[in-house]
């Protein structure tokens, strides 16, 4: 009768911390703690699963159990070794604390704890999943862990030391264990392969240690998995793959090359031939997730040396990466990484997993076309704003109202410029500025949100669009100022160029807050963004002369400036705007004194 087969991770575990793979740290720490004769009464063990922690705590009890101990390299022969090698230590009491989580286990840790070791030197409690403990367990061994008895000894282990009591934490020295080398677990893969006779190439190991995610067990699980496949073939990394479920990287580069050149009915006819070959749909999200995680990697990292270590692929396949990522950019990698990330998280709720895949991939596949610069800076500019338009204060055009080049020196009484006011059409204009020279409108540095279609308005009727410009100005003093003191030179969908009179208009429309609500209403006006420019008018302009009799201009305080100093010009104007005097003021009684005076047939009487 054959022997009972000892699987891989269990035939090849260390048995002393020179076979240990990887954790240098550790394993010189604790050589010397048993050189030195320096052994803590209570070790924490934390790290990753497969890392080596339960077979240290292991390798630790053995050096300190056996006969010629404590030493670093146990004998193996002794009733000790022999007792932990076969796991039937009477000495090394190994504990499960997901199982045995109850205070009462505690309790009964206490009460065994004061008979002496029989066969070693120390009585060692290895309990792993500590963090598994409850609160009371952890506290009924506090106490004991802070003073064990003499030749007692606590290692700990745990995946989540987060969990554990800080209590307990700050009871015991701490040996953080790290995810084991790619390269180390390939070396490892191969000497057991060698030893087991195992066929297999180097893509299939490097493969197994990548899936394996820095620990060792997985990796000769594994491995164990793979030997009983066709042993007159060499075992490859395709065969790894579908034992794995995984797609290959051809396949991954041939779905993602549909994606990016936008070719939704190549990429779904793609996805069929995956789907029908077993492969799951969260499977093939996740890959091409790891897919597009590797291209951006390989977009913006440099040195095949550090691509390799970043990516886990071989040159082939790195410069397969490079030449793929010359045709898309880094922010539409990353747009499709959101994505797909957003679509794994609906497939793990949906009872349907085939028909989001699907969706997945067609969305995708629509994507990488519709990522450009422009669009990304639009759709910052809503989420910045909350809402389904940017506001004007962030894509609003700039208003830059051209202002004459007209410097005026008080001390010395002189201009640079002279400019005569014009009071009306016939007087002409007598300027050194050209009035060719007029300001542009700028915009923000992102570009604005696209627009509806505009609404054309009768482009012929120049009075119209003027009072319904003036109608859609919410604020009246700026109102009157432009009804009174400017005039419209051009009105289109276009461009809107409006003609002041006189300085002191053009100086009060250059505030920033008239520049903003006259862009708004024009904006209003023919509902897309109008080029408006506020100048002085000249001789040469053509004015348009616009109808006065309107219910807008009449009920607007006449503003008469008589000042001529223009540093007094501001002041001067705003108080004409705000308080008109009374006697220019028409008084417009207020709903309820008409409603009143209409039900008693009555009269107002000043």
């Amino acid at each position: 009768m054959s022997e009972k087969y000892i699987p891989l991770y269990r035939k090849y575990r260390p048995k002393n911390l020179q076979e240990l793979v990887g954790q240098e740290h550790v394993k010189k720490a604790l050589a010397n703690a048993i050189n030195l004769n320096k052994i803590s009464h209570a070790y924490l063990f934390t790290g990753p699963r497969g890392t080596g922690k339960t077979s240290v705590a292991r390798i630790l009890a053995k050096s300190l159990n056996c006969k010629d101990g404590p030493t670093i390299t146990p004998c193996e022969v002794c009733p000790s070794c022999i007792d932990i090698k076969n796991s039937t230590p009477m000495d090394v009491i190994e504990i499960d604390a997901a199982s045995n989580r109850k205070v009462e286990d505690a309790q009964n840790i206490l009460e065994k704890i004061q008979y002496v070791p029989v066969n070693g030197k120390y009585k060692i409690y290895i309990i792993d999943e500590v963090h598994m403990l409850t609160n009371h367990a952890f506290n009924a061994l506090l106490k004991t862990l802070e003073e064990p008895p003499e030749n007692v000894i606590f290692i700990l282990a745990t995946t989540e030391p987060q969990k554990v009591l800080e209590t307990i934490t700050s009871r015991c020295q701490r040996f953080d264990f790290r995810r084991i080398t790619t390269d180390d677990i390939i070396n490892h893969l191969k000497y057991i392969a060698k030893l087991e006779k195992i066929k297999i190439d180097a893509d299939a190991l490097f493969t197994i240690a990548k899936n394996a995610a820095g620990g060792m067990r997985d990796s000769l699980a594994l491995l164990d998995q793979v030997s009983v496949l066709d042993d007159s073939t060499t075992i490859t990394s395709e065969d790894i793959n579908k034992l794995l479920g995984r797609l290959s990287f051809d396949m991954l580069n041939n779905l993602s090359q549909n994606i990016i050149q936008s070719k939704p009915q190549e990429a779904i006819e793609f996805l069929g031939k995956i789907y029908n070959s077993g492969n799951e749909p969260s499977q093939i999200l996740l890959n091409l997730l790891g897919y597009f995680k590797n291209l951006l990697i390989v977009k913006n990292c440099q040195g095949e040396e550090l691509l390799m270590d970043l990516t886990q692929l071989n040159t082939s396949q790195i410069h397969i990466l490079k030449k793929q990522s010359e045709h898309i950019d880094t922010h539409q990698i990353t747009f499709l990484i959101e994505k797909t990330v957003y679509y794994i998280k609906e497939l793990k709720t949906t009872t349907n997993q085939h028909l989001w895949l699907e969706v997945a991939i067609i969305d995708l596949a629509n994507l990488a076309q519709n990522t450009s610069l422009l669009e990304l800076q639009e759709r910052v500019l809503k989420l910045e704003n909350n809402q389904g338009v940017p506001t004007t204060q962030n894509v609003m055009p700039k208003l830059q109202v051209m202002k004459p080049a007209t410097v005026f020196n008080k001390e010395t009484e002189t201009k640079t410029i002279e400019v005569k006011k014009v009071e009306s059409s016939k007087v002409e204009q007598k300027s050194t500025l050209s009035p060719a020279t007029e300001v542009p409108v700028t915009t923000d540095e992102l570009p604005p949100m696209p627009l509806s279609k505009p609404v054309i308005k009768n482009q012929d009727d120049i009075s119209t669009l003027w009072f319904e410009l003036l109608q859609n100005i919410s604020s009246p003093p700026t109102v009157s100022l432009l009804a009174e003191h400017t005039r419209p030179i051009e009105l289109s969908e276009n461009k809107i160029v409006i003609g002041c009179e006189k300085e002191f208009a053009l100086k009060m429309l250059g505030s920033d807050a008239k520049k903003k609500v006259i862009v708004e209403a024009a904006k209003k006006l023919f509902n897309k963004e109008v080029n408006v420019i506020v100048r002085l008018a000249t001789s040469d302009d053509k004015i348009q002369e616009v109808e006065k009799k309107n219910p807008i201009i009449e009920k607007l305080p006449k503003i008469q400036v008589e000042s001529e100093e223009i540093g007094e010009e501001d002041e001067f104007i705003e108080q004409k705007l705000s308080n008109p005097e009374k006697k220019e003021e028409k008084f417009m009684p207020s709903d309820q004194v008409s409603m009143v005076i209409k039900l008693f047939d009555g009269k107002y009487i000043d």
